[in-house]
């Protein structure tokens, strides 16, 4: 049954915030979209109308065994275009962790229809200063109220939107992140969600972020699961590394994120001809390539912060200094490129850029 979706705008807007001094993700615009799904008739009844609390069952699935999903994306206002940045990607991983979580999977190419649609009808919320963009956040949850473990018979997606500005509190985006390497606790294993964007992997993060920020850093990076050896990922981002000219980021295990902005960096990386590799690297390995002189760069990248160049290490009783705590050239050339691409201010040679309709 194809899909058809129907508009119901608000009759009076709300004020915008001040776009001087944005948090991150705390103002909402006026609408948002929303579509439901039950076992007999499949997803149905998508729309958009007017962003407002939900009102759910004490007994809905997600509140009890966790069935919740979501994705992450922003939109951009360059001159008189509105710009998206490879959304069908942020919805075909969507369907990734749908699959894991046993939630029914979502037809991509409507949905990126529906997100333009949105961004559309609240293209005024869209901020324009550097490095401010409209955060993006698609979600899933199981609405089926019964109280059993298992697979729910009724979800519900949504998406609402947020103007933001810099993700961290630093004014400078690209000022150097302090990093705390958790050696206690574990985020996945093989095997396990780790690969998926489901609200339970971020609640089981929470407990190293606190003890990281009580330690005076700003996020965690975890190693593997198993032998708390070998460099996953931090909190909000995936990591890469610079040593001895080449760049190397964790290989995509099933506990690691498979990030679209991870997966950018390396396209750039090969259409600059950058050596770049994909495998298995210890933190002992990063460590001894920073007392050998050999660990020129080290940044995380991810939808919300895109590139956050990382000037301190913490690990267990070692703390080391990146490149004199200064952002890399090689960090601010991709921050830079990919902010372009997305602001329309730099080439697109990968076709990156989806355009949303200014006018109807």
């Amino acid at each position: 049954m194809a899909l058809e979706l129907t508009i119901h705008e608000v009759t009076e807007r709300k004020p915008k915030p001040d776009y001087s001094h944005l948090a991150f993700g705390k103002n909402f615009t006026d609408h948002m979209f929303v579509m439901d799904y039950h076992a007999e008739k499949g997803w149905h009844d998508p729309r958009i109308e007017p962003y407002a609390p939900l009102t759910l069952d004490p007994s809905a699935l997600v509140f009890h065994y966790g069935q919740s999903v979501f994705e992450g994306l922003k939109a951009y206002k360059s001159n008189n275009d509105i710009l998206l940045f490879r959304p069908e990607k942020n919805f075909q991983r969507l369907n990734v962790s749908n699959k894991r979580l046993s939630i029914p999977e979502i037809d991509v190419d409507f949905m990126v229809h529906a997100l333009k649609e949105l961004v559309h009808i609240d293209q005024d919320w869209i901020p324009t200063k550097k490095g401010q963009s409209l955060y993006i956040r698609p979600f899933i949850i199981a609405t089926e109220p019964v109280i059993n473990v298992k697979p729910a018979e009724e979800y519900k997606l949504m998406i609402i939107m947020s103007p933001v500005g810099s993700y961290y509190s630093t004014s400078d985006q690209m000022s150097p992140v302090k990093i705390y390497v958790e050696d206690e606790y574990v985020r996945s294993v093989k095997g396990g969600v780790g690969f998926t964007k489901t609200s339970g992997n971020y609640a089981a993060s929470l407990s190293a972020q606190m003890k990281a920020e009580e330690l005076g850093y700003d996020q965690v990076l975890w190693l593997d699961g198993f032998e708390k050896k070998y460099v996953e990922e931090v909190g909000s981002m995936n990591i890469f590394f610079k040593i001895n000219g080449e760049v190397v980021t964790p290989a995509l295990n099933g506990s690691i994120l498979a990030g679209i902005t991870r997966d950018s960096v390396i396209e750039l990386l090969k259409h600059w001809d950058v050596p770049v590799s994909e495998r298995r690297i210890s933190i002992e390995e990063v460590f001894e390539a920073a007392e050998n002189g050999q660990l020129e760069e080290v940044f995380g990248t991810g939808t919300a912060a895109v590139i956050s160049p990382v000037g301190t290490l913490k690990w267990k009783d070692k703390e080391i200094t990146v490149n004199e705590n200064e952002t890399g050239k090689l960090s601010l050339d991709l921050a830079n490129t990919i902010a372009g691409i997305q602001t329309n201010e730099e080439k697109d040679p990968f076709g990156w850029r989806v355009k949303v309709d200014v006018e109807k």
